[in-house]
């Protein structure tokens, strides 16, 4: 895969963005367009059904575009799919439907817009639908020159660097890794003696002596004994733990 080249920039500059897109495929090349929403709502987010009309009639009229989208049928996604494989739609409009199971090596460009708005995780799938070819490929993230810390971060580390284990870590740290014992999956862990990313040798030390004494049948009393010992919230979430 080739490396792709990814750059953060305003809505104030969408002109340019689409001038670089209308070049990439008149060099033969094909470009995804994403949107968060499927249509127009309450958040006031571009939305996909509408910008695929509008960059169809005023952006790129010389141009064919796609839409795809979850509300489509399978065989509905799957001709579109079909038609941009074959090259007979040359930018695809999409939400984040299409960040697993697309490979169209022909396509070069990535624009996402509101893409504040994506959590790191739907930002590097989305990412990896290009860079499948020869050529050099470019994500282009559009957001608000006004953004909360956290999605600026998001962001700077989706221009920083492609590896993937650098963005998870960055997103555990971010988001939280949710509860070791319960059911939430991101936000504050509740568990503050130890910090899972800067504690980890500790907390796998702590893990391996844990099981030697679960799996001792002569240490059963000690085991319910320290498990007395936990806040009634921590016992809950043992007993979540146990049940999964």
């Amino acid at each position: 895969r080739t490396p792709i080249a990814t750059r953060m920039t305003t809505e104030q500059h969408l002109a340019g963005v689409w001038e670089f897109l209308r070049r990439e495929v008149t060099a033969g090349h094909q470009g995804y367009v994403v949107y968060p929403v499927i249509e127009e709502s309450k958040l006031e987010l571009k939305a996909a059904m509408e910008e695929y009309e509008r960059l169809s009639r005023e952006v790129f009229p010389k141009l064919k575009l796609g839409l795809l989208h979850g509300r489509l049928s399978s065989e509905e996604k799957e001709e579109v799919m079909q038609r941009f494989r074959k090259n007979e739609a040359q930018i695809l409009v999409a939400t984040t439907v299409v960040e697993v199971g697309v490979d169209v090596p022909n396509a070069t460009v990535m624009v996402i817009e509101h893409a504040e708005r994506f959590g790191l995780s739907q930002l590097h799938q989305l990412r990896g639908r290009i860079g499948r070819g020869a050529q050099k490929s470019h994500c282009i993230l559009v957001a608000p020159a006004r953004m909360t810390d956290e999605a600026r971060a998001r962001l700077a580390t989706m221009v920083r660097t492609s590896n993937g284990f650098e963005i998870a870590e960055t997103d555990l740290q971010l988001r939280g890794p949710g509860e070791f014992f319960g059911t939430r999956q991101s936000g504050d862990l509740g568990f503050h003696i130890a910090n899972p990313l800067r504690d980890r040798e500790f907390l796998e030390l702590a893990r391996r002596e844990a099981f030697v004494l679960a799996d001792d049948a002569g240490q059963q009393e000690t085991l319910q004994r320290l498990l007395r010992m936990l806040p009634p919230e921590w016992q809950r979430r043992y007993h979540l733990a146990h049940i999964g």
